[in-house]
């Protein structure tokens, strides 16, 4: 099942991207142009997209309960990138036994998987069999109407673990992209100039960016492809496991084996890449300036178990970014050539360095 299959088609969910970009916006004029840790508020509007589809409302940046949501998506992100954790997520039976930051993790999950019970539970009570208003409605149709079926995938565990998932994996990612691509963006301020020139041509000033000004954007696109390949967000990828006996060139791996792969290795590929530990949209533009795809852009992974969200993800780091840029100039607190760009977390997640810098109207 799909996003699509519960009526939130790519037109729907644009729509709610765009609803978020504006309060993203407003938010942003409330700092006054005062120096400001941009962590909290990228964080909030990702957020809200997922509590949109998943909920079906958004909430004010300063609810508590909305608050405390965000708060444990950063934590476990953060908890995640430690070395430690590297350890238990490739050696899983040492977590019974050892203390370790590795109880706070599963307790933040546990937190959330408690909220989002709480939520089904108010769902159910409230349910419209013919007007299904968001997924966890959608989903508890399929319930209702395979109630009778022993073998059904649609219980109250896998919604839970569902809904959970999506949140996990679509909040503090695109947060932390976010993050690190308006810091690249401070960095690289002439960067930022060709990518407003762009947005006032194409797009100008009287209505917000859409996806279809995407494919008239060539520079624009390719800065995104560049935010997102130079950070290499999640260097190794999930773990996955063999479900069965497989031979791979001349090594057998046996049922039940952890994989562990390098998207880095793709992702900064010399061949490919030119110069890969140089930020440059120019790996992602041809002689003319047109964009360019490569094969080798693989942030969401690839294959049949690749990001299920790649295509909302993808969106709203345009949306963002674009909107963003439509309404203010960034203003960094030191000289651009100053601005380090060397992660503080670099084992799961790739975390940019905490940074304050200010939006100005324009």
């Amino acid at each position: 099942m799909t996003l699509r299959n519960f009526g939130m088609g790519k037109r729907s969910i644009e729509n709610r991207v765009q609803e978020e970009a504006r309060c993203l916006v407003e938010e942003l004029r409330k700092t006054n142009a005062l120096p400001c840790d941009p962590t909290f508020i990228l964080g909030c509007a990702p957020c809200n997209v997922i509590c949109s589809v998943v909920f079906h409302k958004r909430f004010d940046y300063k609810d508590q309960r909305f608050l405390n949501l965000m708060e444990k998506f950063n934590e476990n992100l953060r908890l995640l990138s430690s070395p430690w954790i590297q350890v238990c997520n490739n050696f899983p039976v040492l977590i019974d036994y050892l203390p370790g930051s590795h109880n706070k993790v599963l307790k933040n999950f546990a937190y959330v998987k408690s909220y989002v019970l709480e939520r089904i539970k108010e769902h159910q009570e409230s349910l419209d069999m013919n007007n299904p208003r968001d997924f966890i409605d959608c989903f508890l149709i399929k319930m209702e109407q395979e109630k009778h079926n022993q073998q059904s995938e649609f219980t109250t565990e896998n919604l839970i673990a569902t809904v959970t998932d999506v949140f996990g994996a679509g909040t503090e990612t695109t947060s932390t992209t976010l993050r690190f691509g308006l810091l690249l963006l401070l960095k690289y301020p002439e960067v930022t100039a060709k990518v407003q020139e762009e947005i006032e041509r194409v797009v100008g000033r009287n209505r917000s960016p859409c996806m279809q000004d995407r494919s008239h954007m060539p520079y624009t696109d390719a800065v995104v492809h560049e935010i997102q390949r130079y950070i290499d967000l999640i260097p190794t990828n999930l773990p996955h496991a063999v479900t069965c006996d497989v031979k791979f060139r001349n090594y057998l791996i046996p049922k039940g084996t952890t994989i562990i792969t390098s998207l880095t290795s793709v992702l900064h590929n010399d061949k490919e890449f030119p110069n890969p530990e140089m930020f440059d949209p120019g790996h992602f533009l041809d002689k003319s300036g047109n964009f360019k795809k490569s094969d080798y852009f693989i942030p969401f992974s690839t294959g049949k178990r690749m990001c299920v969200g790649e295509g909302l993800a993808r969106m709203e780091l345009f949306l963002f970014l674009t909107t963003i840029l439509q309404n203010f100039n960034l203003k960094s607190q030191v000289d651009p050539k100053d601005i380090d760009i060397t992660p503080i977390a670099n084992a799961f997640g790739r975390v940019p360095p905490l940074y304050q810098l200010c939006f100005i109207p324009v």
